[in-house]
């Protein structure tokens, strides 16, 4: 078993700063987690921190049912790929794989065996005695998982791994880590700042912000039912629109139109209470003929996504996006009416942000 759980756990710096603030977390035994935020959120910090690159303030943490919050980094059973990857220029292919198996003291000849066949495993052939220099941006990330993965470790810890590849080839090696991280059941560990990766790889995902934990859910979960403003507008392609405006007696008022409140928060909101209605683009329908329960708006940007196109519309006091299929595409200044799926709406406290219902 190698799940985590860290209780309570603690990074301060120097002059009260916490990188890290008492954070609660439990990992699953072989689930792929990724810590999601922005830069300077902590997500890293927590990584290296499992890691043992970071001393732990205060909490405690436990790999694999032991408390490992004192252990050196080597005791603790876990493997890291760098973002840069960390790979040895004057080495080839074959000693860099094999590295941490020779600091373990095991022979050059089964370090090789061992270097071969995990390379083989991960696409390598033929590249075992080529130079770092000698290789793409692609071979390089699966070059730094081939040195972590020999070790076969209990836990395998990623430090936005992908973040030094193209566009074309993030994708590609998207699918071959969730491929890898199934084949092996190892318990992994993910970190990013692009919510794509993390809503496509992660079993489960948690969202920080300023060293806290805002959600904890499955990457459904975390889209469609989020904590708060800050997470509704941090996960999607496109953000979430949240548009500030207080309850009536018949529900919320977007542009000239009273909306009913949200499926689960009837009851719960009384008059005059200012909240952010939040709705995603995609939950949004664009028609160039009126539709009862719609809002009249007009269009001023037109964003062309491929197969859609996103365009931003004016409701009165109110701007924000929807996506339309590219076979209706309207043009700048378009009037039309925008219907929004009632059942996909959600509804936030504006003061704190917390989400209603």
């Amino acid at each position: 078993m190698s799940g985590i759980t860290a209780t309570a756990l603690v990074k301060e710096y120097p002059g009260g700063v916490r990188g890290v603030d008492e954070v609660d977390v439990e990992i699953a035994d072989g689930e792929f987690f990724a810590l999601l935020g922005p830069s300077g959120c902590g997500k890293t910090t927590l990584l290296r921190s499992i890691a043992g690159l970071e001393s732990i303030t205060e909490g405690t943490l436990d790999i694999g049912g032991r408390d490992v919050t004192n252990a050196e980094p080597g005791e603790r059973g876990v493997a890291m790929v760098f973002q840069d990857y960390a790979l040895f220029p004057h080495m080839d292919v074959g000693d860099n794989i094999a590295y941490p198996l020779r600091i373990k003291k095991v022979g050059r000849t089964e370090r090789r065996a061992t270097a071969s066949t995990v390379a083989d495993g991960l696409s390598l052939q033929g590249l075992i005695e080529r130079r770092p220099a000698q290789l793409s941006g692609g071979q390089q990330q699966r070059v730094a998982l081939a040195r972590a993965v020999a070790t076969r470790p209990e836990v395998l810890l990623l430090d936005e791994p992908l973040s030094n590849l193209d566009a074309r080839l993030r994708l590609e090696a998207r699918t071959f880590l969730k491929e890898l991280q199934r084949d092996l059941g190892v318990t992994t560990v993910f970190v990013t700042h692009d919510q794509a990766e993390a809503l496509a790889l992660a079993d489960r995902i948690a969202v920080m912000k300023q060293g806290k934990l805002q959600q904890i859910g499955t990457p459904r979960e975390i889209f469609q039912r989020p904590n708060n403003t800050f997470v509704a507008g941090f996960i999607g392609s496109v953000p979430m629109n949240l548009l500030d405006t207080v309850t009536t007696a018949g529900g919320i008022t977007i542009g000239d139109t009273t909306l009913p409140l949200p499926p689960g928060t009837e009851g719960l909101v009384p008059e005059g209470r200012e909240v952010t209605w939040g709705i995603r683009p995609e939950y949004l329908r664009w028609s160039a003929e009126p539709v009862e329960g719609a809002i009249p708006a007009e269009v001023t940007v037109v964003e062309n996504l491929g197969a859609s196109v996103l365009i931003l519309v004016h409701a009165g006091e109110h701007k924000f996006q929807v996506a339309v299929p590219e076979e209706h595409e309207p043009a700048v200044g378009d009037h039309g009416w925008v219907l929004p799926q009632q059942a996909k709406a959600l509804l936030f406290d504006r003061e704190t942000t917390q989400r209603i219902g």
